[in-house]
């Protein structure tokens, strides 16, 4: 005799009826397929991404071609020039007039600023006006930052130029001396100041683009250098004068896969071009609010 069914008759028991799992289980599911649908209940587990692309090394073009020795003109990137005539009180270049500096540079420069073939004479002349009209003076609101990195806050100076450019210039003290230590002039979008580099945005010849260079301090040159130079696709670069072309359309949309030997790097989004930077007439913390103007 079959013990086991013996024993749960004799002990009375009443027989229960099947479990019904179906429905609880149905419900969890409709649940969790609502969670999902609303962007909840994501369980966090890992996804695959596809295939990995092979990586592909860079190849060497004319391995036989002799390297250049020498540049085919000097930009003068790496051109530092010490600024005479100009106290700095306790070296805090704070205290310093940005408007005394720019007449110092002028008065060091006379074949660019007033010479008979000078570049810059308006700028000249509006610098006479900036005492009494302070609205019409070229010489911008002074900016303040610690980019060479040696703990004291270095001058930003923007000089507004005729045709349209703006003269960017950085000084900081060398061995105790007021040191212009980076000069530039292009037609700019606008400047920045990102961490311990200037990066200054100016218009490109292709309608939609703009160039972007980063100017940083390099401790051999002891000098800002330009870093980074590209040119990418820009929302508000302006349409440069006497380009008739159709300004390329400027989408959120992927970009296309570079064709066979294109290759794109990180931070580019349009074709790069490689561009000298415009140097000066002379050749060469985070506390951003100019405590002395560009103005007396």
């Amino acid at each position: 005799m079959n013990r086991s069914r013996d024993r749960s008759r004799r002990g009375g028991s009443r027989r229960r009826g099947p479990v019904r799992r179906g429905a609880p289980v149905a419900a969890a599911l409709l649940a969790l397929s609502a969670a999902a649908l609303s962007g909840c209940g994501d369980p966090g587990d890992l996804r695959g991404a596809g295939t990995t692309p092979t990586a592909v090394g860079p190849t060497r073009l004319w391995p036989d071609l002799p390297p250049a020795s020498s540049p085919v003109a000097d930009y003068g990137e790496a051109d530092t020039e010490v600024v005479k005539g100009v106290r700095v009180p306790g070296g805090d270049l704070r205290k310093v007039d940005p408007l005394a500096v720019v007449r110092a540079e002028v008065a060091a420069n006379p074949d660019v600023y007033s010479g008979p073939d000078a570049l810059y004479k308006e700028t000249v002349r509006a610098l006479k006006d900036c005492g009494d009209r302070s609205d019409d003076c070229p010489v911008l609101k002074a900016y303040y930052r610690d980019l060479t990195g040696d703990g004291s806050d270095d001058l930003v100076i923007g000089i507004r130029m005729p045709e349209e450019q703006l003269a960017v210039r950085v000084y900081a003290m060398e061995k105790g001396l007021l040191t212009q230590i980076m000069g530039t002039s292009d037609a700019v979008l606008g400047v920045e100041l990102a961490g311990r580099a200037l990066v200054v945005r100016a218009v490109s010849g292709i309608p939609g683009y703009e160039y972007r260079t980063a100017w940083s301090w390099d401790r051999h040159q002891r000098a800002m250098l330009p870093t980074r130079d590209e040119i990418l696709r820009s929302s508000d670069a302006p349409r440069p004068k006497g380009v008739r072309s159709q300004a390329p359309a400027l989408t959120d949309g992927p970009e296309p896969a570079p064709g066979p030997g294109e290759t794109s790097g990180p931070g580019v989004q349009g074709p790069t071009e490689s561009r000298r930077p415009t140097p000066g007439p002379s050749g060469d913390g985070d506390s951003d609010d100019g405590g002395t103007g560009g103005r007396p």
